[in-house]
């Protein structure tokens, strides 16, 4: 019995230390499989519950102009952050960090104060420099850490400033192109990962991390920066010149739509937007602005006429009396005396109101309506700018004869100018209507990958081709001829249109106040670029298209000419001479001539002499060129100075040929 007891007894034992052996080879897998299997399981995950991350703000993606010149970038801008938790002493901390970086103590205080694990010190410490971030390092305020951030970085000023718009301190889009494109611009943020625990105090045996984020999308404009700054350039000077109220301006490819220049003043600059009026970068003027456009309207209604064949513009005559009546209602010409006799076509070049009223009751209300829509006007481009207006047109039960007749010169609508810009390049370009667009693409910013591209689109035909030349051959006319003399340039043959529009204000019109304008193309027999200029309220000058607007577009386009490479062209209508216009002549080749022989040639020119030689070797300006009388023709007689010509001779300043002034008596022209 007693061994029978005994047997059981390590029978039992046995079975209880094989048990424990088992236990303990359990034990010993289940810590195999957590300190090796999941170790890095688990270690991320106590890692999350002890982390506390700081996000910096992801870098912004870039503005580019077309060619990759960097509009609007980002600069590193160091930023403080403050983690409660670590130090309750928020009083000195405030005192400590004032002295350094110059800002109240109570406004960081209250900043600091804010109930949450960690807070930004922005605007007060952000963008401090780098003299302030080491300083402040150095006295190891315990809970203060400078962070990398950024500010936007406006590279050419306030360029494109209406347009581009801006950022908050937070790098967030508020206006024009940084707000529409703000997601596509944002960055995803990086983030340093501090491991605290629930006291928010470091833990010493883990290292803090780092989360790359992802720099924001290139937008890539179709803008061209060197014809943007002429632009801007000769608007500014414009403003300052005639004390306008403001003034905009819009360059266009006219073969595609894409827009090189957008520009309005005054302007400002994007990083000191608190210190403009809102009106002026919530105004985007060749967008937002609706005024009549005046007698630049015209030239849908030429289109129209030419297209339907209601005119001849050599052959048909029209007599102007100075007014036309209109269902008992007088509508006068700018010119009070009229135009007398005149054939079509010198009823374009003297923008003359009753043969226009003509032309439009030629066409018909309902015929010129349709062309008018068809043109664009009434509803917004598609230029996908924002704020962009749809302008105002008569309803058809309010349209009548008289509505029809002040139509067909440009009053009583209200349209918008990138809206003309849009008609008038259909107009030159074969009849083509393309969507305005200053977006050309969205790129990757590291890859340089095109995420999303914008191409032209043509909206419709609204005229034909043959159409199209004989309004190109009219408004060359025009710029040759008539009202827009001021804006010829020699061998780039511009044609354009003037236009000036009084002022309404709550249904009345302004007394003296009036908005003028030109819209010019070149070249005339094979467009490529139209530019819209108008100047509102101009003081100091009369106030006609013609006298104000029409050279600053003529300058615009002589000086960017040598940036779109067009060359110069043959065929050009020859200027008219006026009284009062100071006579010019064509620049003689003199190449090849002796001193002896020149002298027996008389020219009314004075020539400054280059060289020892005998023989002339080259000449500035060059043959053919247009000069004044009064002008200096450079001759070079051996060919070291032969480089010098191919550079260009800065003397010549006085030889150059400034833009022929116009008798303003002749240029009263809407």
């Amino acid at each position: 019995m007693v061994l029978h007891i005994q047997y059981k007894t390590k029978k039992r034992l046995r079975l209880v230390w094989i048990g424990v052996f088992v236990l303990f080879l359990a034990l010993i897998g289940k810590l195999f499989h957590v300190q090796v299997i999941r170790h890095d399981w688990l270690t991320a995950k106590a890692e999350e519950n002890w982390d506390r991350e700081i996000p910096f703000a992801g870098l912004r993606g870039e503005i580019t102009d077309r060619n990759g010149n960097v509009i609007a970038g980002s600069k590193l801008a160091p930023t403080l952050y403050f983690m409660p938790a670590q130090n309750k002493n928020v009083e000195k901390v405030a005192e400590q960090l004032a002295s350094v970086i110059d800002v109240e103590k109570e406004r960081l205080v209250k900043k600091m104060s804010q109930r949450t694990y960690l807070v930004k010190l922005a605007p007060e410490a952000k963008n401090i420099t780098h003299e302030q971030a080491m300083e402040i390092q150095q006295m190891n305020i315990p809970g203060i850490y400078t962070g990398v951030d950024y500010v936007r970085d406006y590279p050419y000023g306030d360029l494109l400033s209406r347009t581009l718009g801006f950022t908050g301190y937070d790098m967030q889009g508020l206006a024009g192109l940084e707000y529409q494109y703000e997601k596509q611009l944002k960055g995803k943020e990086d983030i340093i990962r501090l491991f605290t625990d629930a006291k928010q105090i470091p833990l010493p045996h883990v290292e803090d991390g780092w989360k790359k984020g992802k720099q924001g999308s290139t937008v890539e404009l179709t803008i061209d920066l060197d014809v943007q700054r002429v632009v801007e350039r000769e608007l500014k000077q414009a403003t300052l010149q005639y004390e306008a109220d403001q003034a905009l301006a819009i360059a266009m490819d006219v073969k595609t739509g894409q827009i090189l220049a957008l520009a309005s003043t005054p302007t400002f600059h994007p990083s000191n937007y608190s210190k403009v009026d809102p009106s002026i970068y919530n105004r985007n003027l060749p967008v937002w602005m609706t005024f009549e456009p005046g007698s630049t309207f015209k030239i849908i209604t030429l289109s129209a006429a030419l297209e339907e064949g209601k005119v001849d513009l050599q052959n048909d005559h029209f007599y102007d009396p100075g007014y036309a009546i209109v269902e008992d209602t007088r509508l006068r010409c700018w010119k009070r005396e009229g135009h007398g006799h005149q054939s079509f076509l010198e009823v374009v070049e003297n923008s003359c109101n009753p043969g226009f009223i003509e032309l439009g009751r030629r066409v018909g209300e309902e015929k010129l309506s349709q062309y008018i829509r068809d043109f664009g006007f009434g509803e917004k481009t598609g230029s996908n700018i924002a704020g962009e207006a749809k302008g105002i047109l008569f309803s058809p039960e309010n349209y009548g004869p008289v509505e029809h007749a002040t139509t067909s010169f440009g009053q009583g609508i209200s349209v918008t100018p990138i809206q003309q810009v849009q008609a008038v390049a259909a107009a030159v370009n074969g009849g083509k209507l393309y969507r305005p667009y200053i977006v050309k693409a969205i790129k990757d910013s590291e890859t340089g990958e095109v995420i999303e591209q914008f191409e032209p689109e043509l909206k419709r035909q609204v005229i034909s081709e043959e159409t199209s030349k004989q309004v190109r051959e009219a408004l060359e006319s025009v710029v040759a001829n008539g009202s827009g003399r001021n804006a010829f340039v020699d061998e780039l043959r511009v044609g354009g249109k003037t236009g000036t529009a009084q002022k309404a204000e709550n249904g009345r019109y302004k007394d003296g106040e009036y908005i003028v304008s030109f819209i010019g193309f070149a070249p005339a027999d094979d467009p490529q670029i139209v530019v819209y200029v108008a100047v509102d309220n101009p003081k100091h000058a009369m106030q006609f298209g013609g006298v104000i607007a029409a050279p600053i577009v003529g300058n615009i386009l002589e000086d960017i000419q040598p940036i779109l490479n067009i060359e110069p062209r043959e065929g050009q209508i020859e200027k008219e001479y006026r009284w009062g216009d100071q006579l010019t002549y064509r620049v003689p080749d003199l190449t090849g001539k002796t001193k002896s022989e020149i002298g027996k040639l008389m020219y009314p020119f004075k020539l400054e002499w280059h060289g020892s030689g005998d023989q002339i070797l080259t000449q500035l300006p060059r043959a053919g060129g247009l000069i004044r009388d009064t002008d200096i023709i450079h001759v070079y007689t051996d060919y070291t100075a032969d480089k010098q010509t191919e550079e260009g001779n800065p003397s010549n300043k006085e030889g150059e040929t400034d833009p022929v002034k116009e008798d303003q008596a002749h240029d009263h022209s809407h």
